[in-house]
């Protein structure tokens, strides 16, 4: 009787393995609603559990660009029918078919729970683990290196796969995304990665030297479609050096050895967020007049700051945040003027809202600035005093707003011995 029955455990096994079921483990390991499961082939698959012994498979990769759908939401559209939402472009894929309203279609697998176990049917080979490990620096090409590190799920892997999109709309819309991912705690680890040289643009984007972009003053209605154009570059540039500061200081040091604390990230992560907003806001603004970004010239004048502060994280605050940033509020009152007087309502109210996140973000950067000379036992004002002649050319330039300045936290103390001396006569 023993023997029959290890013959027919046997007979079942060879039948399952001919039949390309595999058992993936217990019923009670897989707590969380997605699992990724790694295959040999390298086309791996997430496991879906909503609840109790419902299971369902599809392929990890969304069919649109490849986005960890691993890392989704389930959605109850009603009536039991349950999607799983990618979280990168919110394509959503039915756990039944695989099926999507957008017209795409996810390969889906069988799935079966027995005696407390979970089997999946397929032919590839499935580990809860890697299978192959691969390199962050495969190659040169930075969207290639960015999209394998990708899948690592690390706020610095995300940080350069968007400093490496292209897209505008698709940074704005791929940073909200990793912004919710990372408040919500579905990303955990701050990670360590590779920031490309500069950040990706469109190729049919004209890029000129700052000098010659022309911004307008207001005073018409394409001088203000010149005006938003010209914001709307510069909010597109801030949301990649939030990104570019968040992977490129990751493994800064202070002198005691610890790392940053995990709120430096979450405050840039912000700051990132808050500047895909005004991106989107000034695109839509632009489509609202006629027009669109790309349309005009644009220019990449900040980019060279964080160039030129890349090894030096005091420096990079300095001059991005409590130098570029503050000069935004600066400009902020004229700004809104020459829209008030053309009676551009839309656009003040989308002013003011930039206006009221900046002074945020130049709070963030003195916050920091000062945390760190403290930890480097360093007077962060006569450090600042040092640092801004070295990587900015020129004096600082009045008018200020002082109110706005204040705001934010930076007394007159700070910026006012950087401004040039006044000519005394004989």
């Amino acid at each position: 009787m023993e023997s029959f029955e290890q013959d027919l455990v046997r007979a079942l096994r060879e039948v399952v393995s001919g039949s390309n079921w595999q058992c993936v483990g217990d019923k009670e390991k897989f707590r969380t609603r997605c699992t990724k499961l790694y295959s040999e082939s390298g086309e791996d698959i997430v496991l879906i559990h909503p609840e109790g012994d419902r299971f369902y498979a599809m392929d990890s990769a969304c069919p649109h660009e490849g986005g960890p759908l691993e890392l989704g939401d389930i959605e109850d559209l009603g009536k039991g029918n349950l999607v799983l939402s990618c979280p990168w472009h919110d394509f959503e894929f039915s756990l039944i078919d695989g099926s999507s309203s957008s017209g795409l279609q996810n390969q889906v697998y069988e799935v079966k729970v027995f005696d407390g176990k979970v089997y999946l049917k397929t032919q590839s080979t499935l580990s809860l683990t890697p299978l192959k490990t691969s390199s962050l620096h495969q190659s040169d090409m930075p969207s290639e290196s960015t999209q394998a590190c990708s899948l690592e799920n690390t706020l610095c892997s995300w940080a350069a796969k968007i400093l490496c999109t292209p897209d505008p709309e698709e940074k704005a819309t791929l940073t909200h995304q990793v912004q919710e991912l990372w408040n919500s705690g579905k990303i955990t680890e701050i990670g360590q990665s590779e920031p490309p040289a500069q950040p990706s643009r469109k190729a049919e984007l004209t890029v000129l030297h700052p000098g010659r972009i022309k911004r307008g003053k207001g005073g018409t209605l394409a001088s203000r479609i010149a005006l938003l154009h010209s914001l709307a570059n510069i909010e597109l540039w801030a949301m990649d050096l939030s990104w570019d500061i968040i992977v490129r200081f990751a493994t800064f040091q202070l002198p005691n050895g610890d790392r940053l604390p995990r709120e430096f990230f979450t405050d840039f992560v912000k700051v990132a967020g808050d500047e895909a907003k005004h991106y989107m806001l000034l695109q839509k603004r632009l489509v609202e007049l006629g027009c669109f970004f790309g349309a005009l010239p644009v220019h990449n004048g900040l980019w060279q700051s964080a160039a030129d502060t890349a090894h030096d994280l005091l420096a990079r605050l300095a001059i991005v945040h409590m130098v570029h940033e503050a000069r935004g509020l600066d400009i902020q009152p004229q700004t809104r003027n020459r829209f008030a007087t053309q009676g551009d309502e839309a656009s003040i109210k989308l002013i003011e809202i930039i206006y009221t996140d900046e002074i945020t973000h130049v709070a963030a950067g003195l916050k920091w600035f000062t945390y760190i000379c403290s930890k480097e036992n360093r007077d962060p004002v006569s450090t600042f005093h040092e640092l801004v002649p070295m990587y900015f050319k020129g004096y600082l330039k009045p008018p200020f707003n002082a109110a706005g300045r204040q705001s934010a936290g930076m007394t007159e103390e700070w910026y006012l011995p950087l401004v040039k001396p006044a000519h005394k006569e004989a």
